[in-house]
Protein backbone atom coordinates (compact mmCIF):
# COMPACT_ATOMS: atom_id res chain seq x y z
CA UNK A 1 0.00 0.00 0.00
CA UNK A 2 2.99 2.54 0.99
CA UNK A 3 4.23 1.49 -2.67
CA UNK A 4 0.56 2.62 -4.30
CA UNK A 5 0.77 5.59 -2.31
CA UNK A 6 4.17 6.48 -3.26
CA UNK A 7 3.74 5.87 -6.95
CA UNK A 8 0.65 8.02 -7.12
CA UNK A 9 1.89 10.81 -5.40
CA UNK A 10 4.84 10.53 -7.68
CA UNK A 11 2.09 10.67 -10.72
CA UNK A 12 0.54 13.32 -9.02
CA UNK A 13 3.76 15.33 -8.75
CA UNK A 14 4.54 14.55 -12.43
CA UNK A 15 1.13 15.85 -13.15
CA UNK A 16 1.65 19.41 -11.27
CA UNK A 17 5.23 20.14 -13.59
CA UNK A 18 3.34 19.23 -16.79
CA UNK A 19 0.26 21.63 -15.75
CA UNK A 20 2.91 24.18 -15.21
CA UNK A 21 5.19 23.28 -18.14
CA UNK A 22 2.06 23.18 -20.48
CA UNK A 23 0.67 26.63 -19.27
CA UNK A 24 3.96 28.20 -20.28
CA UNK A 25 3.96 27.17 -24.17
CA UNK A 26 0.05 27.64 -23.96
CA UNK A 27 -0.28 30.90 -22.67
CA UNK A 28 1.99 34.36 -22.33
CA UNK A 29 3.25 34.73 -19.15
CA UNK A 30 1.25 37.19 -16.06
CA UNK A 31 2.32 38.73 -12.91
CA UNK A 32 0.63 36.78 -11.05
CA UNK A 33 1.87 33.48 -12.95
CA UNK A 34 5.67 34.94 -12.22
CA UNK A 35 4.86 35.68 -8.64
CA UNK A 36 3.58 32.48 -7.96
CA UNK A 37 6.23 30.21 -9.60
CA UNK A 38 9.49 32.32 -9.41
CA UNK A 39 8.93 35.36 -6.76
CA UNK A 40 7.45 32.61 -4.14
CA UNK A 41 10.39 30.00 -4.59
CA UNK A 42 8.17 27.22 -6.04
CA UNK A 43 10.37 26.24 -8.10
CA UNK A 44 13.49 25.78 -6.20
CA UNK A 45 11.61 22.51 -4.93
CA UNK A 46 9.60 20.87 -7.12
CA UNK A 47 7.35 18.38 -6.37
CA UNK A 48 9.23 15.23 -7.66
CA UNK A 49 12.99 14.41 -7.62
CA UNK A 50 14.74 12.18 -10.63
CA UNK A 51 18.47 10.98 -11.59
CA UNK A 52 17.72 12.24 -15.13
CA UNK A 53 20.03 13.83 -16.23
CA UNK A 54 17.74 15.94 -18.02
CA UNK A 55 15.38 16.63 -14.85
CA UNK A 56 18.72 18.03 -13.24
CA UNK A 57 19.77 20.13 -15.55
CA UNK A 58 15.93 21.40 -15.51
CA UNK A 59 16.14 22.13 -11.83
CA UNK A 60 19.08 23.75 -11.67
CA UNK A 61 17.99 25.98 -14.81
CA UNK A 62 15.19 26.82 -13.20
CA UNK A 63 16.63 27.32 -9.35
CA UNK A 64 18.55 29.89 -10.83
CA UNK A 65 16.03 31.45 -13.44
CA UNK A 66 14.63 35.12 -12.84
CA UNK A 67 17.24 36.35 -10.67
CA UNK A 68 15.73 40.20 -11.06
CA UNK A 69 12.35 40.07 -10.37
CA UNK A 70 12.10 43.94 -11.32
CA UNK A 71 12.52 42.74 -15.43
CA UNK A 72 11.77 39.11 -15.17
CA UNK A 73 7.60 39.72 -16.39
CA UNK A 74 9.28 41.65 -19.16
CA UNK A 75 12.06 39.13 -20.45
CA UNK A 76 9.59 35.91 -19.60
CA UNK A 77 6.53 37.63 -22.37
CA UNK A 78 9.17 38.95 -25.10
CA UNK A 79 10.68 35.36 -24.89
CA UNK A 80 7.53 33.47 -25.04
CA UNK A 81 6.37 35.81 -28.40
CA UNK A 82 9.85 35.06 -29.80
CA UNK A 83 9.67 31.43 -29.25
CA UNK A 84 5.60 30.67 -29.58
CA UNK A 85 3.50 33.76 -29.84
CA UNK A 86 4.41 35.71 -33.07
CA UNK A 87 2.50 34.93 -36.39
CA UNK A 88 5.70 34.74 -38.48
CA UNK A 89 8.63 32.28 -37.94
CA UNK A 90 8.63 31.55 -34.02
CA UNK A 91 11.78 30.43 -33.19
CA UNK A 92 10.48 26.88 -31.55
CA UNK A 93 7.32 26.62 -32.71
CA UNK A 94 5.46 24.04 -30.42
CA UNK A 95 2.96 21.78 -33.04
CA UNK A 96 4.30 18.04 -33.69
CA UNK A 97 3.32 18.11 -37.54
CA UNK A 98 6.29 20.89 -37.98
CA UNK A 99 8.89 17.73 -36.73
CA UNK A 100 7.08 14.47 -38.23
CA UNK A 101 6.93 15.48 -42.02
CA UNK A 102 9.56 12.62 -42.77
CA UNK A 103 8.26 9.87 -39.76
CA UNK A 104 6.07 7.85 -40.83
CA UNK A 105 7.94 7.78 -44.45
CA UNK A 106 11.27 6.68 -42.60
CA UNK A 107 9.71 3.60 -40.78
CA UNK A 108 7.29 2.92 -43.27
CA UNK A 109 4.15 3.24 -41.07
CA UNK A 110 0.82 5.35 -41.06
CA UNK A 111 0.86 6.81 -37.50
CA UNK A 112 -3.18 7.91 -36.75
CA UNK A 113 -3.07 11.60 -36.28
CA UNK A 114 -3.51 13.23 -32.16
CA UNK A 115 -6.96 14.15 -33.19
CA UNK A 116 -7.67 10.41 -33.94
CA UNK A 117 -6.58 9.57 -30.69
CA UNK A 118 -8.47 12.21 -28.27
CA UNK A 119 -11.18 10.80 -31.02
CA UNK A 120 -10.83 7.49 -29.65
CA UNK A 121 -11.40 8.66 -25.46
CA UNK A 122 -14.54 11.04 -26.75
CA UNK A 123 -12.22 13.68 -25.41
CA UNK A 124 -11.99 17.27 -27.54
CA UNK A 125 -10.22 20.41 -26.52
CA UNK A 126 -11.92 23.04 -25.88
CA UNK A 127 -9.32 25.06 -27.65
CA UNK A 128 -10.76 23.17 -30.86
CA UNK A 129 -10.68 25.55 -33.92
CA UNK A 130 -8.56 28.27 -31.77
CA UNK A 131 -5.64 26.06 -31.08
CA UNK A 132 -4.41 23.13 -33.40
CA UNK A 133 -5.05 19.70 -31.87
CA UNK A 134 -1.11 18.70 -32.03
CA UNK A 135 -0.23 22.05 -29.83
CA UNK A 136 2.56 20.04 -26.93
CA UNK A 137 -0.14 21.95 -24.74
CA UNK A 138 -3.09 20.58 -26.21
CA UNK A 139 -1.45 17.04 -25.79
CA UNK A 140 0.40 17.80 -22.66
CA UNK A 141 -3.51 18.45 -21.35
CA UNK A 142 -4.26 14.97 -22.60
CA UNK A 143 -1.76 13.31 -21.60
CA UNK A 144 -2.20 14.58 -17.94
CA UNK A 145 -6.03 13.50 -18.29
CA UNK A 146 -4.89 10.07 -19.38
CA UNK A 147 -2.94 9.92 -16.28
CA UNK A 148 -5.56 10.95 -13.89
CA UNK A 149 -7.44 8.42 -15.09
CA UNK A 150 -4.98 5.70 -14.47
CA UNK A 151 -4.78 6.67 -10.58
CA UNK A 152 -8.15 6.77 -10.59
CA UNK A 153 -8.30 2.96 -11.91
CA UNK A 154 -8.30 -0.46 -9.48
CA UNK A 155 -8.69 -3.46 -11.67
CA UNK A 156 -5.34 -4.67 -12.85
CA UNK A 157 -6.24 -5.75 -16.04
CA UNK A 158 -7.65 -2.01 -16.96
CA UNK A 159 -4.43 -0.81 -15.40
CA UNK A 160 -2.15 -2.73 -17.58
CA UNK A 161 -4.46 -1.41 -20.86
CA UNK A 162 -4.34 2.19 -19.55
CA UNK A 163 -0.48 2.15 -19.36
CA UNK A 164 -0.11 0.88 -22.32
CA UNK A 165 -2.12 3.95 -24.06
CA UNK A 166 -0.44 6.24 -21.92
CA UNK A 167 2.79 4.71 -23.76
CA UNK A 168 1.66 4.38 -27.04
CA UNK A 169 0.35 8.03 -27.02
CA UNK A 170 3.46 9.38 -25.99
CA UNK A 171 5.71 7.34 -27.82
CA UNK A 172 3.95 8.61 -31.27
CA UNK A 173 2.97 12.03 -30.16
CA UNK A 174 5.40 13.59 -27.82
CA UNK A 175 8.58 11.68 -27.18
CA UNK A 176 10.21 11.85 -30.97
CA UNK A 177 9.98 15.38 -31.54
CA UNK A 178 10.21 16.95 -28.15
CA UNK A 179 13.83 16.83 -27.90
CA UNK A 180 13.94 18.82 -31.17
CA UNK A 181 11.80 21.02 -29.69
CA UNK A 182 13.57 21.64 -26.42
CA UNK A 183 16.98 22.01 -28.93
CA UNK A 184 14.96 24.76 -30.70
CA UNK A 185 14.25 26.65 -27.07
CA UNK A 186 17.78 26.06 -25.75
CA UNK A 187 19.26 27.74 -28.95
CA UNK A 188 16.66 30.87 -29.23
CA UNK A 189 15.18 31.49 -25.63
CA UNK A 190 17.06 34.32 -23.81
CA UNK A 191 15.63 33.42 -20.31
CA UNK A 192 17.01 30.60 -17.84
CA UNK A 193 13.13 30.31 -17.48
CA UNK A 194 12.36 29.07 -20.69
CA UNK A 195 15.68 27.30 -21.14
CA UNK A 196 14.36 25.32 -17.91
CA UNK A 197 10.95 24.65 -19.05
CA UNK A 198 12.07 23.10 -22.61
CA UNK A 199 14.25 20.78 -20.61
CA UNK A 200 11.94 20.44 -17.76
CA UNK A 201 9.37 18.77 -20.16
CA UNK A 202 11.64 16.79 -22.12
CA UNK A 203 12.50 15.11 -18.88
CA UNK A 204 9.32 14.97 -17.84
CA UNK A 205 8.02 12.86 -20.77
CA UNK A 206 11.01 10.92 -20.82
CA UNK A 207 10.89 10.06 -17.00
CA UNK A 208 6.93 8.85 -17.52
CA UNK A 209 7.55 7.16 -20.26
CA UNK A 210 9.80 5.22 -18.89
CA UNK A 211 7.89 4.80 -15.77
CA UNK A 212 5.06 3.46 -17.50
CA UNK A 213 6.51 1.30 -19.81
CA UNK A 214 8.43 -0.69 -16.10
CA UNK A 215 5.63 -0.98 -14.85
CA UNK A 216 3.91 -2.43 -17.20
CA UNK A 217 6.20 -4.95 -18.17
CA UNK A 218 6.07 -5.86 -14.13
CA UNK A 219 2.47 -5.73 -13.76
CA UNK A 220 2.43 -8.62 -16.84
CA UNK A 221 5.44 -10.58 -15.21
CA UNK A 222 3.09 -10.79 -12.31
CA UNK A 223 -0.31 -11.90 -14.02
CA UNK A 224 1.38 -14.22 -15.76
CA UNK A 225 2.91 -15.76 -12.77
CA UNK A 226 -0.91 -15.09 -10.90
CA UNK A 227 -2.02 -17.36 -13.55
Amino acid sequence: MDNINQDNNLLKGYNMLLYFAGSMIMYEPSEECIMDFWTKGNLKNLPVSSSNPNFIKAASQLRNSCTDKSICGKMLREDYIRLFGRQELPLAPPYESLYNSNRDIILNLRTPSVTEFYNSYGWQSKFRGKIDDDHLGIELLFLTILIEKYLELEDQACMIEMKREISRFIDQHILYWIPAWNENIQQNAKTLCYKGIGTLLFACIEDIFNYFEQKRDTMNENSTLKN
